[in-house]
């Protein structure tokens, strides 16, 4: 157990234990607003009842779940509480999929019937008359597609867990497991009774992103066994920034809601501006702020809270340096201009594509994210696709090991990774002349990883398989030869060219690419940093760079006019763009242990400042226009 444990229980903890430990209905919601220690609240239960209920527990070989958002989420959780056997904690798919995985039999059936769905959605596009021809071919190879794994699936032995759908191969996606967990919950009484009996207590952490269906089942279970059962939400409305989570969730009779107003995190300047953005939302007012001790004495950190509008013009990244030397200049600190301490400075961009911008690698970014396969799109981010694993795992590292004289390093990783320094290749070899080939070829490899270089990523592949310094399976060498081939550039993004789209990229985009997931860059998404802090915080602001209509600052802040559908959904209380958009601006606004600078970029820089000025976020004096 961790320092978290011992930490003061806030009145809402006391709440909490109190509800824990009665005897009749304890479920409950918590809502507990940015920086209020929500995984501190959470931990200290999972202590409470297991120091409580533990011992009847672990007779009955019964289990509590925590169940939360992200790996990372699940490490810190487990790493506060330990290895106990105790505790199942995990993500929400792992967590279904360790409910569902033995009823192979009813996955076969789930994945045969959702076939037939797939092939009824495309034959539905093809019947429409004003379908294009484009639409109608795509999705009548989908069909041939659907129909070729129905015959394949019934050879399937066993179904596993894997990124991304591949039933021919018996593998089960995210996705999937998102629609079946919850339907074989809600679906089936035996699996409700089965769940409970399990885990008696399941908490969910980030309840305000969760899958809404996995909610709903959740619920279910909880009315179907009234008593002995303990179902506990984790979360914050205001901090929904994904589009599929639930937001608040609503209590049922008999539930307890428990508000945790505390802020341990932000200055006075920060809360200022956080209490006036939730003051339009659920009002819920944030308390206490950051504090530091001071000659034995605790006192509040005041910090700073800016705003900085700039022009909206084709020199955006120059202005932003500018705008931070600016910043380092005022304060007389050059932490402003951090760029390898990942918790003294993060700039917050609103999509993956601005840092891939900023940071040199849009080409790679369109290639594996627009229109490309799942497991290409969602490996993009951590660096996990299948075509972008060779580099970030052993040719990038192999270059800068090189480059760095770290020889023994290098070595490490061609006796890893190279065919030729395998043990039975050696025995047939001689060792001195190989090892000077080696060195030769590594050194060519460096040349033509350099920035200025032209080379492109299928080259990189090419010269690693042509030189044998690498072995690749089968799909690989397949691309390789397909990009050999490949007569001219493709540019338009389609499922089928994703992957060489990204072997016709600059190989140079490699080292943005890999600064940006080895988080050796400034730069994370706005929708990435829920959770985290850091002592500087600049929000970057640029709708023209986002692409998106899930947000929009000019339409949050008045520049911009709601088209007809955001009136709509707005008149109808429904979630719009103007409500996603200032819930993300919570999240990142509250993720500043000292400093906030608001850095945006407007067409009409004076209108913005009247716009802001109206909003009365920050101070007036605190708003800063650059022209």
């Amino acid at each position: 157990m961790t320092s978290r444990i011992s930490k003061p229980n806030t009145e809402t903890d006391t709440l909490l234990y109190q509800r824990l430990l009665s005897n009749g209905n304890r479920h409950f919601v918590m809502v507990a607003g940015a920086g209020s220690g929500k995984t501190t609240s959470l931990v200290k239960a999972l202590a409470q009842v297991e120091r409580i209920q533990g011992p009847a527990l672990r007779r009955n070989g019964q289990g509590i779940a925590c169940i939360t958002y992200t790996e990372v989420a699940v490490e810190e959780i487990r790493g506060d509480v330990g290895n106990d056997d105790l505790f199942h904690i995990s993500t929400i798919h792992s967590f279904l999929w360790a409910i569902i995985k033995p009823f192979q039999n009813n996955l076969r059936d789930w994945v045969r019937n959702r076939l037939q769905e797939k092939i009824s959605e495309e034959q539905t596009k093809i019947e429409k008359p004003r379908t294009r021809e484009e639409t109608r071919i795509r999705a009548a190879e989908n069909i041939e597609r659907y129909r070729r794994q129905l015959t394949e699936i019934d050879s399937v032995q066993t179904f596993r867990y894997g990124t991304g759908s591949d039933y021919s191969n018996g593998v089960l996606g995210h996705s999937d497991i998102l629609k079946i967990g919850p339907e074989f919950i809600a679906g089936h009484a035996l699996m409700k009774t089965v769940l409970a009996q399990r885990f008696p207590i399941i908490f969910v952490d980030e309840s305000q992103d969760t899958e809404p269906s996995f909610v709903n089942a959740l619920r279910q279970v909880a009315s179907a066994i009234p008593l002995g059962f303990c179902l506990g939400f984790f979360g914050d409305p205001v901090q929904k920034i994904y589009m599929q989570g639930a937001g608040r969730i609503l209590p049922e009779d008999g539930w307890k809601t428990l508000e945790k107003p505390e802020n341990f995190r932000c200055p006075q300047a920060v809360l200022r501006v956080i209490n006036r953005i939730r003051a339009e939302d659920d009002g819920l007012l944030q308390t206490r702020g950051r504090h530091i001790t001071v000659d034995g004495s605790e006192v509040p950190v005041e910090g700073s809270a800016r705003v900085l509008i700039l022009p909206a013009d084709d020199r955006r990244q120059e202005r932003l340096e500018e705008a931070r030397c600016w910043l380092a200049d005022q304060d007389g600190d050059e932490a402003w201009l951090e760029q390898d301490d990942e918790d003294a400075l993060r700039m917050l961009v609103l999509v993956h594509r601005m840092a891939a911008n900023r940071l040199g690698f849009p080409n790679l970014y369109s290639a594996l994210n627009d229109r490309s396969p799942e497991n290409l799109s969602s490996g993009l981010i951590d660096g996990t696709a299948w075509v972008a694993r060779p580099f970030i795992s052993y040719i990038l590292p192999l270059v800068l090991a090189r480059h760095e004289r770290r020889e023994f390093e290098l070595m490490r990783l061609l006796r890893r990774h190279c065919p030729r320094l395998q043990p039975e290749a050696m025995a047939f070899g001689h060792a001195v002349g190989l090892l000077n080939d080696l060195q030769e070829q590594v050194d060519d490899l460096v040349a033509m990883l350099q920035n200025d270089s032209n080379e492109r990523i299928g080259d990189i592949a090419r010269f690693m398989k042509d030189n044998d310094l690498m072995e690749f399976d089968e799909r690989y060498i397949k691309l390789i030869n397909a990009y050999a081939e490949a007569a001219n550039p493709v540019a338009e993004p389609a499922p089928n060219n994703s992957a060489l789209r990204f072997m016709q990229c600059q190989a140079s985009e490699l080292w943005g690419y890999r600064n940006y997931i080895e988080k050796l860059s400034p730069f994370s998404t706005q929708q990435g940093i829920k959770g985290a802090e850091f002592e500087k915080v600049i929000v970057v602001v640029d709708d023209q760079e986002g692409r998106t209509n899930t947000f929009s600052y000019g339409k949050y802040f008045g520049v911009t006019e709601p088209s007809d559908r955001d009136l709509s959904n707005l008149e109808a209380g429904k979630d719009s763009v103007i409500d996603r958009t200032r819930r993300l601006f919570y999240v990142c606004c509250s993720r500043a242990l000292s400093d906030l600078a608001v850095v945006i970029f407007a067409d009409d820089t004076a209108q913005m400042r009247d716009a802001m000025l109206e909003k009365a976020f920050f101070e007036p004096e605190q708003l800063h226009v650059f022209n």
